[in-house]
């Protein structure tokens, strides 16, 4: 009996020296129900949506009441107005808008002639999720003014809603593999760079670092490119699996290839260099065990690679802002769904370059050539 319980007693006293895995274990499963829980299946608020409304007339305005109760109420999208139809057609291929709705100018005097009276909804439809929210609360909305919906022309008097998807259908298979290659670029990131690090301080065999001229600049820096190295290539070759698995075109060729490959080395870097700031101090490859699931959950679920964003709450939208795998998921989905360039992506490569410059410093001025 006193020899069993000095075995407990000795494993118990690993746990106290590691408070970081205690304190994890407890933390973990109410992280998980917290971020999960609000990452998907939520209801959608907030999606811009430009309407250009060329008709003065009653029914034109009844159309627009009904749109501002949306609005107001279940706030699924916020009104946007636009000068014209290029304008408002221009920001939905941008992605400033999710849809866009045109009323012609004789849109009124159809309705009254029963002269099969039409408006026009211009959609995104690289995010299925959102289209379909603004199509059913568009929906709702021109059945309130009497008049039915339907998606074929029956009748004369009936509105038909003429939608135009602005880009190729994407499937959710499809719509997943941005999030497959971030997950790739995150566990590469995870298992390289200042994992080696943890490593080598576990077996004991760090002090070469130290025993050299070797600047912090130099230890740190060398890690990350040597962990970007890889993780690139992981990334390359999961992306080229994921679109022969999933059909996705390469509508763009090598210029479009070039724009994937730089959102993969700018993400690799910022997620490598974030890597650095939380586990360049660990001292034991338990703690990044532990800390590469909470990771996960904090960093992927809500960066919209599974749900889009608008539907989170507002605490999780405002994570999501300095979240560099939202940034990340949005310019591959760009690319790839948009076909979008380099210019169409700056604000996110922007950020990414940003925020691996912040991280790059910190993990450097925090690192200590001591053991």
């Amino acid at each position: 009996m006193v020899r069993l319980l000095a075995v407990i007693e000795r494993d118990l006293k690993k746990f106290k020296r590691n408070p970081v895995v205690l304190a994890m274990s407890i933390l973990m499963p109410i992280i998980y129900l917290v971020i999960l829980g609000n990452s998907f299946q939520g209801k959608l608020q907030g999606l811009p949506f430009v309407v250009v409304n060329q008709d003065s007339g009653p029914y034109a305005r009844r159309i627009m009441e009904n749109l501002r109760a949306v609005e107001a109420g279940p706030q699924t999208f916020i009104i946007l107005s636009a000068a014209d139809n290029k304008e408002a057609i221009d920001g939905v291929r941008k992605g400033r808008y999710k849809a866009g709705l045109i009323i012609p100018p004789d849109f009124s005097k159809k309705v009254a002639l029963k002269n099969r009276p039409e408006v026009g909804l211009f959609l995104d439809n690289t995010d299925g999720i959102s289209a379909e929210a603004i199509r059913n609360a568009l929906n709702g909305a021109l059945k309130s003014i009497n008049l039915d919906y339907v998606s074929v022309r029956e009748k004369t008097d009936e509105i038909f809603l003429r939608e135009i998807d602005l880009y190729r259908k994407v499937d959710y298979y499809q719509s997943l593999v941005p999030g497959v290659v971030i997950m790739a670029i995150f566990l590469g990131t995870l298992t390289t760079g200042a994992f080696n690090l943890v490593m080598d301080r576990f077996l004991g065999i760090d002090e070469s670092y130290l025993l050299t001229p070797l600047s912090k600049l130099h230890i740190v820096g060398g890690l990350i490119i040597s962990g970007l190295s890889v993780t690139t290539i992981i990334a390359v070759l999961i992306f080229a699996v994921s679109m022969l698995l999933t059909g996705i075109p390469f509508s763009k060729g090598i210029e479009q290839f070039a724009s994937i490959l730089l959102v993969i080395i700018l993400t690799t870097l910022c997620l490598l260099s974030l890597m650095f700031v939380i586990i360049g101090r660990v001292n034991h490859p338990r703690i990044v065990g532990v800390l590469s699931g909470f990771l996960n959950v904090i960093l992927f679920f809500p960066s919209g690679a599974i749900y889009p964003i608008a539907s989170f709450p507002e605490w999780l939208k405002a994570f999501a802002k300095v979240n560099p795998e939202a940034y990340a998921v949005e310019a591959l989905k760009s690319i790839l769904f948009r076909g979008s360039s380099l210019s169409g992506i700056a604000v996110d490569l922007a950020f990414l370059l940003i925020f691996t410059g912040v991280m790059m410093t910190i993990a450097i001025v925090t690192f200590k050539r001591t053991i």
